[in-house]
């Protein structure tokens, strides 16, 4: 982690020579990170997009055998190799994602600024005072979350995206502007992902209809 972190932090003062602005270099760099794991961000994202395909299925054979867990379970494999979908195939690239997250995350919030600022925000090493970027990142994560959630999601399911939405927006109340400024960044582009990724040819023929 120490090994990633290093060689983001050298990307990063790298940036702030030809930007000469941190806030820049963070979105900079947040889009260059996004772009190296884009290959294992659509690979989630399309088994995320497969699931949510066959969601209404899955929950048809769930009320039918909801007193019958075995076959329950072998109606719903055979859904799975019907349509091809690993029901935990969005894991793996997921957690590929994670050492770049926490490096860069780690990074962000002990990286020295020398109190320079960034639009509305008077300096990035301190929490946003205005909670603009709190709230910017309790709404990003709340809509990328929420599109990623499958078709007819239970009131549970929408309940803890906006607990953990809520949570995410207090954190960012607490940590530096310029974690904060890359969260809701990195929001931004995944939100910009999902979009780009579940709207298939399909979906826009039928619209087209």
């Amino acid at each position: 982690m120490a090994f990633l972190q290093n060689i983001m932090k050298q990307m990063l003062d790298f940036i702030f020579i030809y930007t000469k602005n941190y806030g820049v270099a963070i979105i900079v760099l947040t889009a260059l990170i996004k772009l190296i794991l884009l290959p294992f961000s659509f690979q989630q994202f399309n088994s995320i997009k497969k699931m949510q395909e066959i969601a209404p299925l899955q929950k048809k054979i769930q009320e039918k055998y909801k007193n019958d867990k075995e076959k329950l379970n072998k109606e719903l494999m055979k859904l799975y190799q019907e349509h091809k979908v690993n029901p935990m195939g969005g894991c793996l690239p997921l957690l590929i994602q994670f050492p770049f997250i926490i490096a860069l995350f780690q990074l962000l919030q002990s990286y020295n600024f020398g109190n320079t600022g960034f639009l509305w925000i008077k300096d990035l090493g301190a929490p946003d005072t205005t909670f603009i970027l709190p709230i910017l990142a309790a709404v990003t994560t709340y809509v990328s979350s929420r599109i990623g959630m499958p078709q007819g999601a239970d009131s549970q399911q929408s309940t803890m995206n906006i607990v953990m939405s809520a949570f995410i927006g207090w954190m960012a109340t607490k940590f530096p502007s310029g974690l904060a400024l890359y969260w809701v960044v990195s929001n931004l582009l995944q939100i910009l992902q999902q979009v780009l990724i579940m709207r298939s040819p399909a979906s826009a023929k039928e619209e087209a209809k």
